[in-house]
């Protein structure tokens, strides 16, 4: 790390701590040459993942946009934005830990309604109907259906 006093290239660290959001570490140095000391910070580099979308383009990865689907899902149902926010950080989480680079929106809103689904069921069909594009009312009924069987399954 090169020293903004003089430019000497060697310095030793004497104090580290991440960050209050502990999204990077900081750093106090001190310049082996001139012995003032200067602060760095240490963020982990990510690789953008690509999303790629229904008309095949794509497009870098947005959590807001990813946030701002669930939001409208949710809008007038008792989900809070925090629990909405640990949603989109688990799903980019996995998006990252995931060795692919590209992938396609579909996942994406698989993973969304996947979470939605054990959160508020109301909200879930909001989603499914806009991530699904039902046709008409009886693909909406079926997943209706599907829906209450499968939480039928889970009480037996």
């Amino acid at each position: 790390m090169k020293c903004p006093y003089c430019s000497y290239e060697e310095s030793k660290v004497v104090d580290s701590r991440p960050t209050d959001e502990g999204e990077r570490i900081r750093r106090r140095r001190e310049c082996l040459k001139c012995g003032k000391r200067f602060t760095t910070y240490e963020v982990v580099e990510t690789v953008p993942v690509v999303v790629i979308k229904k008309d095949r383009s794509r497009e870098t990865f947005d959590r807001n946009k990813l946030l701002n689907g669930l939001l409208r899902a949710c809008e007038k149902r008792p989900v809070s934005l925090d629990t909405l926010e640990n949603v989109v950080d688990e799903i980019q989480n996995t998006l990252q830990n995931s060795l692919e680079r590209e992938i396609p929106s579909s996942r994406i809103g698989k993973y969304a309604m996947d979470r939605l689904k054990d959160i508020d069921e109301v909200a879930y069909v909001r989603f499914a109907s806009v991530y699904r594009q039902f046709k008409d009312i009886h693909s909406f009924m079926e997943e209706l259906s599907e829906l209450i069987k499968n939480k039928g399954e889970t009480k037996a």
